[in-house]
């Protein structure tokens, strides 16, 4: 990735601790538009960003995102700011999903007690099947994580919602 970026802006990437910066908003950019072949270099850029994403490089994802509207006609700003993803990703090359078996501590976390027996359904069972198969092997648990800015674009008022996941201690989705 380094020699590409090397051959392609003439120099080596900065590396950057976060892949935008806080409370950034492309959507308000009002730099010039680049020329052709920085639209496709731009677009090349957030191509590969989403297969990043897609092979579990979920810390770009909210980034990726938020550039890839303005594939058709990126300014010089967005530009930027692919570049500053490709800095993010030089610094922190190794980032992996790592496979983790061992059950998650949700102790710190308050279950609330809610009986759905009387919920606006009314009073029902539930049908468990008769010839459901014997559970063995070790015991799963499936967590979600999410998180939501509503106001992430200030022009269209848009939100953004991230949802993670996890079995046991691995990130699925």
């Amino acid at each position: 990735m380094n020699e590409c970026y090397e051959r392609t802006y003439g120099t080596k990437p900065k590396e950057y601790s976060l892949p935008l910066e806080k409370n950034d908003h492309p959507e308000l950019d009002n730099s010039a538009v680049v020329s052709p072949d920085e639209i496709v270099l731009f677009q090349s850029h957030i191509g590969c960003f989403q297969w990043c994403v897609t092979l579990g490089r979920f810390d770009i994802a909210t980034a990726v995102m938020t550039l890839s509207r303005y594939r058709v006609a990126p300014r010089q700003g967005h530009l930027d700011r692919a570049k500053r993803i490709l800095g993010y990703l030089k610094k922190y090359k190794y980032g992996a999903i790592r496979i983790r078996t061992g059950l998650p501590d949700h102790s710190k976390f308050v279950d609330q007690a809610f009986d759905w027996m009387y919920s606006v359904y009314g009073s029902v069972t539930e049908d468990l099947p008769k010839n459901a198969p014997v559970l063995f092997g070790k015991r799963v648990v499936m967590s979600t994580y999410k998180d939501a800015n509503l106001y992430h674009d200030w022009t269209t008022g848009r939100a953004v919602t991230g949802i993670l996941h996890f079995l046991n201690g691995t990130p699925v989705d």
